[in-house]
Protein backbone atom coordinates (compact mmCIF):
# COMPACT_ATOMS: atom_id res chain seq x y z
CA UNK A 1 0.00 0.00 0.00
CA UNK A 2 1.28 3.34 -1.41
CA UNK A 3 -0.26 5.38 1.71
CA UNK A 4 0.54 2.88 4.18
CA UNK A 5 2.43 3.49 7.81
CA UNK A 6 4.48 0.42 8.75
CA UNK A 7 3.89 -0.53 12.49
CA UNK A 8 5.96 -2.96 14.02
CA UNK A 9 6.13 -4.87 10.55
CA UNK A 10 2.37 -4.65 10.52
CA UNK A 11 0.98 -2.59 7.31
CA UNK A 12 -1.31 -0.67 8.55
CA UNK A 13 -3.67 1.16 6.45
CA UNK A 14 -3.71 5.58 6.72
CA UNK A 15 -5.96 7.05 8.50
CA UNK A 16 -9.52 8.39 6.75
CA UNK A 17 -9.10 12.31 6.69
CA UNK A 18 -12.49 12.30 8.70
CA UNK A 19 -13.14 16.32 9.23
CA UNK A 20 -13.41 16.59 5.33
CA UNK A 21 -15.18 13.67 4.72
CA UNK A 22 -16.97 14.82 7.65
CA UNK A 23 -17.70 17.94 5.65
CA UNK A 24 -19.19 15.81 2.68
CA UNK A 25 -21.37 13.87 4.23
CA UNK A 26 -22.74 16.63 5.97
CA UNK A 27 -23.21 18.43 2.51
CA UNK A 28 -25.54 15.23 1.16
CA UNK A 29 -26.95 15.64 4.32
CA UNK A 30 -28.27 18.97 3.61
CA UNK A 31 -28.88 18.15 0.70
CA UNK A 32 -31.13 14.85 1.08
CA UNK A 33 -32.93 16.83 3.85
CA UNK A 34 -34.07 20.01 1.54
CA UNK A 35 -35.20 17.66 -0.86
CA UNK A 36 -37.36 15.41 1.23
CA UNK A 37 -38.34 17.47 4.27
CA UNK A 38 -41.38 18.55 2.35
CA UNK A 39 -42.59 14.63 2.76
CA UNK A 40 -43.02 14.97 6.84
CA UNK A 41 -44.65 18.41 6.14
CA UNK A 42 -47.60 17.80 4.03
CA UNK A 43 -50.49 18.81 5.79
CA UNK A 44 -48.84 21.97 7.69
CA UNK A 45 -47.20 23.36 4.53
CA UNK A 46 -51.00 22.12 2.26
CA UNK A 47 -52.48 24.91 5.01
CA UNK A 48 -50.24 27.78 4.62
CA UNK A 49 -49.72 27.77 0.97
CA UNK A 50 -53.30 27.04 0.53
CA UNK A 51 -53.00 23.96 -1.89
CA UNK A 52 -53.75 20.43 -1.74
CA UNK A 53 -51.11 17.58 0.22
CA UNK A 54 -50.73 16.16 -3.46
CA UNK A 55 -49.24 19.29 -4.68
CA UNK A 56 -47.07 19.97 -2.07
CA UNK A 57 -45.86 16.39 -2.37
CA UNK A 58 -44.74 18.29 -6.11
CA UNK A 59 -42.67 20.33 -4.96
CA UNK A 60 -40.35 17.27 -4.13
CA UNK A 61 -40.87 16.14 -7.68
CA UNK A 62 -39.85 19.84 -8.42
CA UNK A 63 -36.75 19.52 -6.82
CA UNK A 64 -36.18 16.18 -8.33
CA UNK A 65 -37.13 17.10 -11.75
CA UNK A 66 -34.75 19.79 -11.68
CA UNK A 67 -31.55 18.02 -10.40
CA UNK A 68 -32.72 15.29 -13.21
CA UNK A 69 -32.78 18.53 -15.70
CA UNK A 70 -29.17 19.94 -14.42
CA UNK A 71 -27.03 17.73 -13.38
CA UNK A 72 -25.34 16.77 -16.58
CA UNK A 73 -25.25 20.16 -18.30
CA UNK A 74 -23.84 21.72 -14.86
CA UNK A 75 -21.59 19.17 -14.81
CA UNK A 76 -20.28 19.12 -17.95
CA UNK A 77 -20.57 22.95 -18.10
CA UNK A 78 -18.22 23.39 -14.76
CA UNK A 79 -15.83 20.01 -15.49
CA UNK A 80 -13.08 22.47 -15.73
CA UNK A 81 -12.83 24.29 -12.55
CA UNK A 82 -11.71 23.77 -9.35
CA UNK A 83 -13.89 21.25 -7.35
CA UNK A 84 -13.71 23.09 -3.91
CA UNK A 85 -15.56 26.66 -5.42
CA UNK A 86 -18.07 24.73 -7.37
CA UNK A 87 -18.91 22.95 -4.18
CA UNK A 88 -19.10 25.62 -2.13
CA UNK A 89 -21.28 27.58 -5.16
CA UNK A 90 -24.14 24.59 -4.90
CA UNK A 91 -23.98 24.67 -0.93
CA UNK A 92 -24.71 28.51 -1.38
CA UNK A 93 -27.83 27.70 -3.65
CA UNK A 94 -28.95 25.71 -1.19
CA UNK A 95 -28.66 28.67 1.33
CA UNK A 96 -30.48 31.09 -0.88
CA UNK A 97 -33.39 28.49 -1.88
CA UNK A 98 -33.65 27.71 1.72
CA UNK A 99 -34.09 31.07 2.86
CA UNK A 100 -36.57 31.67 0.06
CA UNK A 101 -38.57 28.61 0.96
CA UNK A 102 -38.84 29.90 4.45
CA UNK A 103 -40.64 33.78 3.62
CA UNK A 104 -42.40 32.80 0.70
CA UNK A 105 -46.09 33.71 0.89
CA UNK A 106 -46.93 31.40 -1.90
CA UNK A 107 -46.81 27.95 -3.61
CA UNK A 108 -45.08 29.72 -7.06
CA UNK A 109 -42.30 30.99 -5.80
CA UNK A 110 -41.76 27.87 -3.70
CA UNK A 111 -42.18 25.81 -6.13
CA UNK A 112 -39.51 28.14 -7.78
CA UNK A 113 -37.06 28.14 -4.88
CA UNK A 114 -37.19 24.12 -4.75
CA UNK A 115 -36.34 23.90 -8.42
CA UNK A 116 -32.58 26.03 -7.76
CA UNK A 117 -32.46 23.58 -5.38
CA UNK A 118 -33.05 20.62 -7.48
CA UNK A 119 -30.13 21.88 -9.90
CA UNK A 120 -27.53 22.92 -7.04
CA UNK A 121 -28.46 19.32 -5.46
CA UNK A 122 -27.86 17.59 -9.03
CA UNK A 123 -24.74 19.62 -9.39
CA UNK A 124 -23.34 18.15 -5.83
CA UNK A 125 -24.26 14.75 -5.75
CA UNK A 126 -22.29 14.63 -9.33
CA UNK A 127 -19.64 15.55 -7.15
CA UNK A 128 -19.55 13.78 -3.80
CA UNK A 129 -18.51 10.75 -4.30
CA UNK A 130 -15.65 11.35 -6.57
CA UNK A 131 -14.86 14.05 -4.19
CA UNK A 132 -14.77 10.77 -1.39
CA UNK A 133 -12.29 8.91 -3.62
CA UNK A 134 -9.88 11.35 -4.62
CA UNK A 135 -9.31 11.86 -0.51
CA UNK A 136 -9.02 8.22 0.29
CA UNK A 137 -6.44 5.71 -1.10
CA UNK A 138 -7.71 2.70 -2.79
CA UNK A 139 -8.11 0.48 0.10
CA UNK A 140 -10.09 2.95 1.51
CA UNK A 141 -12.31 4.26 -0.84
CA UNK A 142 -15.33 1.71 -0.18
CA UNK A 143 -15.50 3.20 3.16
CA UNK A 144 -14.83 6.59 2.44
CA UNK A 145 -17.82 6.60 0.47
CA UNK A 146 -19.90 5.00 2.76
CA UNK A 147 -18.72 7.61 5.52
CA UNK A 148 -20.04 10.18 3.18
CA UNK A 149 -23.27 8.88 1.77
CA UNK A 150 -23.94 8.15 5.89
CA UNK A 151 -25.20 11.66 5.43
CA UNK A 152 -28.33 10.21 4.00
CA UNK A 153 -28.49 8.11 6.23
CA UNK A 154 -28.38 10.67 9.05
CA UNK A 155 -30.98 12.72 7.50
CA UNK A 156 -33.51 10.39 6.76
CA UNK A 157 -33.03 8.83 10.73
CA UNK A 158 -32.46 12.35 12.31
CA UNK A 159 -32.94 15.40 10.08
CA UNK A 160 -36.09 14.47 8.52
CA UNK A 161 -37.58 13.97 11.81
CA UNK A 162 -36.15 16.64 13.73
CA UNK A 163 -37.74 18.64 10.90
CA UNK A 164 -40.98 17.33 11.46
CA UNK A 165 -40.80 18.00 15.25
CA UNK A 166 -39.43 21.11 14.38
CA UNK A 167 -42.08 22.14 12.49
CA UNK A 168 -44.53 20.96 15.00
CA UNK A 169 -43.30 23.06 17.37
CA UNK A 170 -42.21 26.59 15.80
CA UNK A 171 -43.83 26.18 12.29
CA UNK A 172 -42.26 24.77 9.29
CA UNK A 173 -40.70 27.89 7.72
CA UNK A 174 -38.46 27.53 11.05
CA UNK A 175 -37.42 24.22 9.86
CA UNK A 176 -36.14 25.41 6.13
CA UNK A 177 -34.73 28.54 8.00
CA UNK A 178 -32.59 26.44 10.06
CA UNK A 179 -31.13 24.41 7.20
CA UNK A 180 -30.32 27.76 5.11
CA UNK A 181 -28.22 28.53 8.46
CA UNK A 182 -26.66 25.23 7.86
CA UNK A 183 -25.39 25.85 4.21
CA UNK A 184 -23.98 28.84 5.21
CA UNK A 185 -22.38 27.03 8.26
CA UNK A 186 -20.92 24.03 6.03
CA UNK A 187 -19.40 26.37 3.56
CA UNK A 188 -17.19 27.58 6.12
CA UNK A 189 -16.52 23.83 7.07
CA UNK A 190 -16.10 23.30 3.73
CA UNK A 191 -13.34 25.73 2.64
CA UNK A 192 -11.66 25.03 6.46
CA UNK A 193 -11.32 21.02 5.90
CA UNK A 194 -11.47 20.03 2.85
CA UNK A 195 -9.24 19.68 0.40
CA UNK A 196 -8.85 21.54 -3.36
CA UNK A 197 -8.88 19.59 -6.24
CA UNK A 198 -7.95 20.52 -10.16
CA UNK A 199 -10.76 20.54 -12.82
CA UNK A 200 -10.56 18.02 -15.58
CA UNK A 201 -8.39 19.51 -18.30
CA UNK A 202 -9.76 19.56 -22.12
CA UNK A 203 -7.83 16.92 -23.08
CA UNK A 204 -9.26 14.54 -20.60
CA UNK A 205 -12.75 15.06 -21.30
CA UNK A 206 -14.29 12.33 -22.66
CA UNK A 207 -18.00 12.67 -24.44
CA UNK A 208 -21.02 11.68 -22.68
CA UNK A 209 -22.30 8.90 -24.87
CA UNK A 210 -19.01 6.75 -25.24
CA UNK A 211 -19.36 7.26 -20.59
CA UNK A 212 -22.91 5.92 -20.87
CA UNK A 213 -22.36 2.76 -22.58
CA UNK A 214 -19.39 1.57 -20.77
CA UNK A 215 -19.67 -2.38 -19.64
CA UNK A 216 -21.91 -2.53 -16.52
CA UNK A 217 -23.09 1.06 -16.56
CA UNK A 218 -26.15 0.65 -18.00
CA UNK A 219 -27.16 -1.95 -15.86
CA UNK A 220 -25.84 0.12 -12.56
CA UNK A 221 -28.56 2.77 -13.67
CA UNK A 222 -31.28 0.45 -14.46
CA UNK A 223 -31.16 -0.56 -10.53
CA UNK A 224 -30.87 2.98 -9.38
CA UNK A 225 -33.77 4.04 -11.51
CA UNK A 226 -36.05 1.12 -10.43
CA UNK A 227 -35.07 1.70 -6.44
CA UNK A 228 -35.47 5.06 -6.58
CA UNK A 229 -38.90 4.99 -7.88
CA UNK A 230 -40.44 2.30 -6.13
CA UNK A 231 -38.65 3.77 -2.87
CA UNK A 232 -40.63 7.37 -3.33
CA UNK A 233 -43.72 6.53 -4.04
CA UNK A 234 -43.90 5.24 -1.04
CA UNK A 235 -41.46 7.20 0.60
CA UNK A 236 -43.29 10.98 -0.43
CA UNK A 237 -46.30 9.70 0.69
CA UNK A 238 -45.58 8.12 4.33
CA UNK A 239 -47.80 10.11 6.15
CA UNK A 240 -51.17 9.66 4.48
CA UNK A 241 -50.02 5.39 4.35
CA UNK A 242 -49.65 5.70 8.19
CA UNK A 243 -52.62 7.79 8.46
CA UNK A 244 -54.59 4.97 6.14
CA UNK A 245 -53.01 2.26 8.12
CA UNK A 246 -54.70 3.68 11.23
CA UNK A 247 -51.44 5.39 12.73
CA UNK A 248 -51.42 8.83 12.46
CA UNK A 249 -48.12 9.43 14.14
CA UNK A 250 -46.30 10.35 11.14
CA UNK A 251 -42.89 11.43 12.90
CA UNK A 252 -42.48 8.23 14.99
CA UNK A 253 -43.07 6.32 11.37
CA UNK A 254 -40.27 8.66 10.08
CA UNK A 255 -37.68 7.92 13.26
CA UNK A 256 -38.41 4.22 12.37
CA UNK A 257 -37.32 4.10 9.62
CA UNK A 258 -34.52 6.86 10.17
CA UNK A 259 -32.60 4.64 13.25
CA UNK A 260 -33.15 1.55 11.01
CA UNK A 261 -31.08 3.43 8.25
CA UNK A 262 -28.49 3.72 10.80
CA UNK A 263 -27.79 0.44 10.93
CA UNK A 264 -28.40 -0.20 7.45
CA UNK A 265 -25.45 2.12 6.33
CA UNK A 266 -23.40 0.39 9.57
CA UNK A 267 -23.72 -3.15 8.02
CA UNK A 268 -22.78 -1.46 4.42
CA UNK A 269 -20.21 -0.21 5.51
CA UNK A 270 -18.26 -3.51 6.85
CA UNK A 271 -19.57 -5.29 3.64
CA UNK A 272 -19.04 -3.06 1.01
CA UNK A 273 -15.76 -3.25 -0.03
CA UNK A 274 -15.61 -7.28 0.59
CA UNK A 275 -19.82 -8.56 -0.36
CA UNK A 276 -21.33 -5.43 -2.55
CA UNK A 277 -23.24 -8.01 -4.93
CA UNK A 278 -24.41 -10.15 -1.80
CA UNK A 279 -25.21 -7.20 0.13
CA UNK A 280 -27.59 -4.94 -2.51
CA UNK A 281 -29.61 -8.76 -3.65
CA UNK A 282 -30.07 -8.91 0.00
CA UNK A 283 -30.88 -5.34 0.51
CA UNK A 284 -33.36 -5.88 -2.48
CA UNK A 285 -35.11 -8.68 -1.35
CA UNK A 286 -35.68 -7.17 1.67
CA UNK A 287 -37.35 -4.40 0.35
CA UNK A 288 -39.74 -6.06 -1.78
CA UNK A 289 -40.78 -8.40 1.13
CA UNK A 290 -41.45 -5.31 3.07
CA UNK A 291 -43.24 -3.91 0.46
CA UNK A 292 -45.21 -7.22 0.20
CA UNK A 293 -46.00 -6.91 3.51
CA UNK A 294 -47.54 -3.16 3.89
CA UNK A 295 -49.71 -3.98 1.23
CA UNK A 296 -50.92 -7.18 3.49
CA UNK A 297 -50.75 -6.05 6.82
CA UNK A 298 -50.12 -2.83 7.65
CA UNK A 299 -53.20 -1.93 9.98
CA UNK A 300 -51.51 -3.66 13.05
CA UNK A 301 -48.99 -0.59 14.45
CA UNK A 302 -46.96 -3.44 15.27
CA UNK A 303 -47.03 -4.78 11.77
CA UNK A 304 -46.25 -1.13 10.31
CA UNK A 305 -43.24 0.16 12.67
CA UNK A 306 -41.77 -3.31 11.90
CA UNK A 307 -42.29 -2.83 8.26
CA UNK A 308 -41.05 0.52 8.24
CA UNK A 309 -37.92 -0.97 10.13
CA UNK A 310 -37.00 -3.34 8.28
CA UNK A 311 -37.64 -1.20 4.95
CA UNK A 312 -35.38 1.26 6.59
CA UNK A 313 -32.67 -1.32 6.91
CA UNK A 314 -32.97 -2.32 3.61
CA UNK A 315 -32.36 1.12 1.61
CA UNK A 316 -29.87 2.33 4.25
CA UNK A 317 -27.15 1.43 2.39
CA UNK A 318 -28.25 0.81 -1.03
CA UNK A 319 -27.15 4.29 -2.35
CA UNK A 320 -23.30 3.30 -1.00
CA UNK A 321 -23.58 -0.04 -2.83
CA UNK A 322 -24.82 1.20 -5.58
CA UNK A 323 -22.42 4.63 -6.31
CA UNK A 324 -19.47 2.57 -5.38
CA UNK A 325 -20.39 -0.31 -8.07
CA UNK A 326 -20.66 2.68 -10.31
CA UNK A 327 -17.21 3.77 -9.33
CA UNK A 328 -16.44 0.45 -10.33
CA UNK A 329 -17.54 -0.01 -13.22
CA UNK A 330 -16.66 3.20 -14.52
CA UNK A 331 -13.10 3.42 -14.31
CA UNK A 332 -10.46 5.95 -14.13
CA UNK A 333 -10.94 8.51 -16.50
CA UNK A 334 -14.89 8.49 -16.55
CA UNK A 335 -16.07 8.38 -12.92
CA UNK A 336 -17.02 12.07 -12.87
CA UNK A 337 -18.91 12.17 -15.83
CA UNK A 338 -20.73 8.74 -14.78
CA UNK A 339 -21.72 9.97 -11.62
CA UNK A 340 -23.53 13.43 -13.24
CA UNK A 341 -25.19 10.16 -15.07
CA UNK A 342 -26.36 8.49 -12.29
CA UNK A 343 -27.61 11.63 -10.27
CA UNK A 344 -29.54 12.42 -13.51
CA UNK A 345 -31.02 8.82 -13.15
CA UNK A 346 -31.32 8.91 -9.35
CA UNK A 347 -33.62 12.12 -9.71
CA UNK A 348 -35.25 11.34 -12.20
CA UNK A 349 -36.34 7.62 -10.17
CA UNK A 350 -37.03 10.54 -7.31
CA UNK A 351 -39.57 12.96 -9.39
CA UNK A 352 -41.11 9.50 -11.05
CA UNK A 353 -41.88 7.72 -8.15
CA UNK A 354 -43.40 11.43 -6.35
CA UNK A 355 -45.65 12.10 -9.21
CA UNK A 356 -46.46 8.29 -9.52
CA UNK A 357 -47.12 8.15 -5.87
CA UNK A 358 -49.13 11.34 -6.02
CA UNK A 359 -51.28 9.79 -8.92
CA UNK A 360 -52.01 7.18 -7.17
CA UNK A 361 -52.55 8.75 -3.73
CA UNK A 362 -55.25 10.92 -5.52
CA UNK A 363 -57.11 8.05 -7.70
CA UNK A 364 -56.55 5.20 -6.24
CA UNK A 365 -55.98 5.83 -2.49
CA UNK A 366 -53.28 5.39 0.04
CA UNK A 367 -53.79 1.66 0.12
CA UNK A 368 -52.55 1.18 -3.49
CA UNK A 369 -49.12 2.71 -2.84
CA UNK A 370 -46.95 -0.46 -1.73
CA UNK A 371 -48.70 -2.07 -4.41
CA UNK A 372 -47.41 -0.02 -7.18
CA UNK A 373 -43.69 0.05 -5.30
CA UNK A 374 -43.35 -3.73 -5.24
CA UNK A 375 -42.77 -4.42 -8.66
CA UNK A 376 -40.26 -1.75 -9.22
CA UNK A 377 -38.24 -2.89 -6.44
CA UNK A 378 -38.55 -6.24 -7.59
CA UNK A 379 -37.30 -5.07 -11.14
CA UNK A 380 -34.31 -3.73 -9.59
CA UNK A 381 -33.83 -7.39 -7.89
CA UNK A 382 -33.60 -9.22 -11.41
CA UNK A 383 -31.52 -6.24 -12.80
CA UNK A 384 -28.63 -7.28 -10.03
CA UNK A 385 -29.09 -10.91 -10.54
CA UNK A 386 -28.59 -11.22 -14.22
CA UNK A 387 -25.77 -8.29 -14.55
CA UNK A 388 -22.97 -10.18 -12.70
CA UNK A 389 -20.61 -9.68 -15.32
CA UNK A 390 -19.82 -5.68 -15.52
CA UNK A 391 -21.59 -4.48 -13.14
CA UNK A 392 -22.41 -6.16 -10.06
CA UNK A 393 -19.32 -8.87 -10.34
CA UNK A 394 -18.83 -11.32 -7.35
CA UNK A 395 -15.19 -10.00 -7.47
CA UNK A 396 -14.90 -6.37 -7.23
CA UNK A 397 -12.12 -4.80 -10.03
CA UNK A 398 -9.73 -2.07 -8.13
CA UNK A 399 -10.80 1.33 -8.40
CA UNK A 400 -9.24 4.33 -9.72
CA UNK A 401 -6.14 5.46 -9.17
CA UNK A 402 -5.86 8.20 -6.68
CA UNK A 403 -5.75 12.37 -8.37
CA UNK A 404 -3.71 14.87 -7.09
CA UNK A 405 -4.80 17.53 -5.06
CA UNK A 406 -4.30 20.56 -5.86
CA UNK A 407 -0.94 22.96 -4.76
Amino acid sequence: MSTASMVKGTVMPAPLPWSGLLALSTAAFTAVLTELLPAGLLPRMALALGVSEARVGFLVTGYAAASFAAAIPLTALLRGFPRRPVLVGALLGFAASNAVVALSPSYALTFAARLLAGAMGGLLWAMLVGYAARMVPVERRGRAIAVVLAGITLALSLGVPAGTALAGALGWRAAFGVLAGLAVLLVAWVRWRVPGFPGEPPHARVPLRRVAVLPGLPAVLSVTLFLLLGHQVMYTYVAPFAAHAGFGRTGVVLLVFGVATVVGIWITGVLVDRQLRFTLLASLALCATVMLALGLYAGPPAVLLSAVGLWGLAFGGAPTLIQTALVDASGPAHADLATSLQTTVYNAGIAGGSLTGGIVLANLGAGALPWTALPLVAGAFVTVTVARRHAFPAVRREAFPAVRREA
